[in-house]
């Protein structure tokens, strides 16, 4: 089971006399981030709407939308004297320096910050436990569309391991022969160095078995093997949050495929490796956006 970070949730509903709308949004991030646009009526509860996120939803770029509005009632409204009057003697001040016509200054006041608000500056602890509760069908309708993205990736990164598999199978048949010519070439410097000066034989015999070791590269491939089997189990793991386990054993298997690429010392294998790598680089790129 594989979970994407990418998810979109909508509900909207009406309380009292309020229409909410609410939306939440994901998008793949390495850590937990929540931005929030919320009423001013929700400010007082907005801890406990970002922690009820944060357990559901665990990881990415989150970005959640409510909007309250009040239809068929009319709203209370207060005026902010004091402030007023503070903005209207500044206005008067700057007018008199700039020489400046002083027209207007009413509408201009009025749309000054927070010099008229409404009496309701929170919303009933009742409203927000009905809103809390939608909250939690939109990060599931959200939840479920990462598993339905999750489905998908997943798909994809399963195609590149097999693939990578299927290849590093294909690098036996042409190891005989790549070590027969790298035998025949050391043979055949062998047979020039003999004939320029004296060789000790016992020390040429350890020196040609300790290169061709160097050259083996039966380890990696086991390896390779083994940690592509390790990806398909942890793919198939019951738990959801796994991206960057995942995104750990690529780097495994990363560093066996570099380190064929570097013993290889053959053309047919060296194709080989270029195709594993572009398998890989495709899983990695697929892993980013999984959670």
């Amino acid at each position: 089971m594989l979970h994407s970070m990418t998810g979109y949730g909508r509900v909207e509903f009406n309380i009292d006399d309020y229409l909410c709308s609410l939306e939440i949004r994901s998008l793949n991030g390495k850590q937990f981030e929540i931005n929030t646009k919320i009423s001013p009526l929700l400010k007082l509860y907005e801890i406990d709407l970002r922690n009820k996120i944060q357990k559901q939803l665990l990881r990415g770029s989150v970005e959640v939308n409510i909007y309250l509005k009040q239809h068929g009632v009319s709203k209370p409204m207060t005026v902010n004297t004091e402030l007023a009057k503070y903005y209207y003697d500044s206005i008067i001040q700057i007018a008199d320096m700039l020489q400046l016509e002083k027209k207007d200054i009413l509408s201009s006041l009025i749309r000054m910050p927070e010099i008229v608000s409404t009496v309701n500056d929170t919303l009933d602890e009742k409203h927000w436990k009905v809103i809390s509760v939608q909250v939690d069908q939109v990060c599931n309708i959200l939840i479920e569309h990462r598993r339905q993205e999750g489905d998908m990736l997943a798909k994809h990164v399963l195609e590149n391991i097999q693939s990578i598999k299927e290849l590093c199978a294909q690098v036996a048949p042409h190891e005989k022969n790549r070590i027969e010519r790298i035998r025949e070439k050391l043979n055949g410097s062998i047979q020039e160095f003999n004939q320029n000066g004296k060789v000790d034989q016992n020390r040429l015999e350890q020196e040609i078995i300790f290169y061709l070791e160097k050259l083996d590269i039966t380890e990696e491939k086991n390896r390779l093997q083994h940690h592509c089997e390790y990806f398909l189990e942890m793919l198939k793991d019951d738990s959801i949050v796994k991206g960057k386990k995942l995104g750990f054993i690529l780097q495994e298997i990363g560093r066996e495929i570099n380190t064929l690429g570097s013993k290889a010392n053959d053309v047919d294998l060296q194709k080989i490796v270029v195709m594993m790598k572009d398998e890989l680089e495709q899983a990695k790129e697929q892993l980013l956006n999984a959670l």
